[in-house]
C-alpha cells in the first residue's frame, strides 16, 4: 500500500482537479489500482448519504494512478460507472465497486471484463441518509 493524492494534476486541465474517470469505452491496460473502502459518500443538493455493501463487507473502488510529476505527487482517480438500481434515485454515477473476490481480475490489466462493469444486483448496496446534511463533506 502507498499513499497517494486523490485527483489529477490541475496544471494539465485548465486548473481543474479531476477526481473521477468514466469507464465507458476504456480498457485501462496499465496503472490500475484499488482504493479499499467500507463505504462511500454521495450527495445531492444539501442531502448527504453513506453507501455500504448490504452485507457489511469492505470492498474496493477501481482507480487508475498517475506517477508523480514535478511538484505533483503520486495520485489516483476513481473509475466511475452508470448508477445501478440502488444509487440511481440519488445520482447518475458512482465509483466502480470491486468485490474482494475480483481484486486480481481488476489488477491484472488484461482488459475490463464485462462482469466487473455489471451493475450490482438490486439491494446489494445500503444507502443511509447522514445527519446534519449540508455540513458533512462528501
Amino acid at each position: 500500500m502507498v499513499e497517494a493524492v486523490w485527483g489529477s494534476d490541475p496544471r494539465f486541465s485548465d486548473g481543474v482537479n479531476f477526481r473521477f474517470v468514466r469507464s465507458e469505452g476504456r480498457a485501462f491496460p496499465a496503472r490500475r489500482c484499488l482504493i479499499p473502502a467500507s463505504e462511500f459518500r454521495m450527495g445531492t443538493g444539501d442531502h448527504r448519504y453513506r453507501v455500504t455493501l448490504d452485507s457489511g463487507n469492505f470492498f474496493y473502488l477501481a482507480a487508475i494512478w498517475d506517477p508523480p510529476l514535478a511538484d505533483w505527487p503520486l495520485s489516483y482517480r476513481i473509475v466511475t460507472m452508470p448508477a445501478g438500481a440502488d444509487i440511481i434515485p440519488y445520482q447518475s454515477r458512482h465509483g466502480l465497486i470491486i468485490q474482494r473476490r475480483d481484486v486480481m481480475r481488476w489488477l491484472d490489466g488484461t482488459g475490463i471484463d464485462k462482469d466487473l462493469l455489471a451493475e450490482l444486483p438490486r439491494h446489494s448496496l445500503f444507502v443511509e441518509p447522514l445527519k446534519a446534511q449540508a455540513a458533512l463533506p462528501l
